[in-house]
């Protein structure tokens, strides 16, 4: 249950052990066949193929001017050869690839090969990290990287804080009641879409805890029978959705926290019949309508319609 979710599956050797061997990361990065994904305002390099692929960069096709250690993350080992993350920081992206551009991962993503999106997003979110930590939460001085870009360390001598990459743990759940969906909106989002429950799991909960409560804040709803579905890796920035299922105790809907522009039930009829603009089909909140209607009757949902975009 729950396998083939886009951005996660065993995509690469991430070569762990080799993150502090230094010898290792200089032969690696004078390696011919190793590789770099490159980032650029937080999109993605990607070859201009139909359909698209990663673009993998030889490291000395990148200019030296361009190349910053402290950016320089490795991956692992990706087809067999070293791969690393670099972050460009410039105003306007390089013209350096004429067959690429930098693209928006979210919209690129199910059109990429599994492997590629998941090396991709683990890119993303690592170079998303590093630039959000570049001073010490202790002191306030500049960090450093170390362990191949996997911790960076304070460089105050008084206080060398380290720090290592953080997820941000979520919760998703698609409740159900006799034949219908409980789906909510927020208002940023396309006319007519609607998609299942999901909040950040807080300090001092459980994920259970986290359902409950964020089914209640937003949609006033009661439910038990809690069931975990499958999680995916959602590196916009750094989360970790972890999807469940659950029933409804009570059916009224009340929107306590506003956070919704509205929620309400849905049949499975008004789901076939495209009354409702479903989430993007590489989310795990289309995998978990997906999972309930094709398991609560015999229609299947892909062979009905396809998902928004």
């Amino acid at each position: 249950m729950g396998r083939g979710m886009t951005f996660a599956g065993p995509y690469l050797d991430r070569a762990a052990p080799m993150r502090e061997d230094s010898s290792w990361h200089e032969a690696a990065l004078e390696d011919p066949a190793s590789r770099v994904v490159i980032v650029w305002n937080s999109r993605n390099l990607i070859l201009e193929t139909e359909p698209p692929r990663a673009a993998m960069i030889a490291l000395d096709e990148v200019p030296a001017q361009l190349r910053n250690a402290h950016t320089l993350i490795l991956l692992g080992r990706f087809a067999d050869h070293p791969c690393f993350a670099l972050e460009i920081d410039a105003e306007q992206p390089p013209r350096l690839w004429p067959q690429a551009r930098f693209e928006d991962l979210r919209v690129l993503a199910p059109r990429l090969p599994a492997d590629e999106a998941g090396l991709l997003g683990y890119a993303r979110a690592m170079l998303s990290w590093r630039r959000r930590h570049r001073f010490c939460p202790a002191c306030g001085s500049p960090t450093a990287p170390r362990r191949s870009g996997h911790a960076l360390v304070c460089v105050n001598p008084a206080c060398l804080t380290e720090q290592f990459p953080r997820i941000d743990p979520a919760i998703i759940v698609l409740v159900s009641d006799d034949g219908r969906a409980l789906l909510g909106r927020q208002a940023s989002w396309p006319p007519g879409r609607y998609s299942t429950i999901a909040g950040f799991v807080e300090p001092g909960e459980s994920l259970e805890d986290a359902v409950t409560r964020e089914v209640s804040e937003e949609t006033g709803v009661a439910i038990e029978r809690i069931e975990y579905f499958a999680s995916q890796p959602w590196p916009f920035p750094a989360s970790l959705m972890l999807g469940f299922h659950a029933r409804a105790v009570s059916t009224a809907i009340l929107r306590n926290d506003l956070e919704l522009e509205d929620a309400r039930w849905f049949s499975r009829e008004q789901i076939a019949a495209g009354a409702v603009l479903l989430p993007p089909v590489h989310s795990i909140s289309f995998s978990l309508i997906e999972h309930w209607f094709d398991t609560t009757g015999p229609l299947k949902l892909r062979e009905l319609r396809g998902a928004g975009p």
